[in-house]
């Protein structure tokens, strides 16, 4: 039987990486739970996936989304090219940040407030369940692109790699909480698990929930089941 490695994988890594990073910054570095993988809680500002026809469209022909900032997970990024949402009232967001790389289908995920102010009445949905959702315009340099739907609030999630479900003793689709501490204490439940080889351990909240609890990097936090 072959030895355990004692090399530790890679986002043990990127973590001490971080760390070193606030240290040298004289700030505490990120909470981690223990587990076999570190935990980040990140707060996920609004967005928009969009389809290789949605890009020609908004862009120009053949053009290819452009990557300015890698994401935490694996082969995701934010694009340098951004788009303006027009909403129902004729109210705009403008420079709204495209994730790349490009999805099959067409979806802008915005905080409970933005659609507040747009006139939206945004449906909490899960990533890609947009059936039945509100659409709404977008307009780049090269022109228009219409979404039929696609318009949500992101329903709160961990990605999950099958070490971390098997730990938490979770599956996909599974719901738990996360407790978040500090001075604006608050507990999230209905936090939904997406589990899969590729993802790294990570929950995404909006802006809404990361300003309530005024979440910063040295904010204690724990995954309950």
């Amino acid at each position: 039987m072959a030895a355990k490695s004692s090399i530790p994988n890679r986002a043990v890594i990127e973590q001490m990486v971080r760390a070193s990073v606030y240290a040298k910054a004289g700030r505490p570095a990120p909470t981690t739970v223990a587990g076999p993988n570190p935990l980040l809680v990140n707060v996920s500002a609004r967005h928009c996936h969009l389809s290789p026809e949605a890009v020609e469209a908004l862009f120009g022909k053949g053009h290819e989304l452009t990557p300015m900032k890698w994401l935490y997970q694996d082969g995701q990024y934010a694009a340098k090219e951004s788009v303006t949402l027009v909403g129902p009232r004729s109210r705009v967001i403008s420079n709204l940040r495209i994730l790349g790389p490009c999805r099959p289908l067409n979806q802008v995920e915005l905080a409970y407030t933005d659609g507040i102010s747009l006139g939206f009445d945004i449906p909490l949905r899960a990533s890609g369940e947009i059936e039945g959702t509100p659409g709404c315009m977008l307009m780049g340099p090269n022109g228009f692109f219409k979404m039929e739907q696609g318009v949500i609030r992101a329903l709160r999630h961990v990605h999950m790699h099958p070490d971390d479900a098997e730990f938490y003793g979770v599956k996909h689709k599974d719901m738990m909480r996360l407790k978040i501490g500090g001075p604006c204490a608050i507990s999230l439940d209905e936090m939904l698990v997406r589990v899969d080889p590729s993802f790294k351990l990570e929950v995404h909240i909006d802006t809404d929930e990361g300003n309530a609890c005024n979440l910063r990097p040295d904010t204690p936090v724990e995954l309950v089941k």
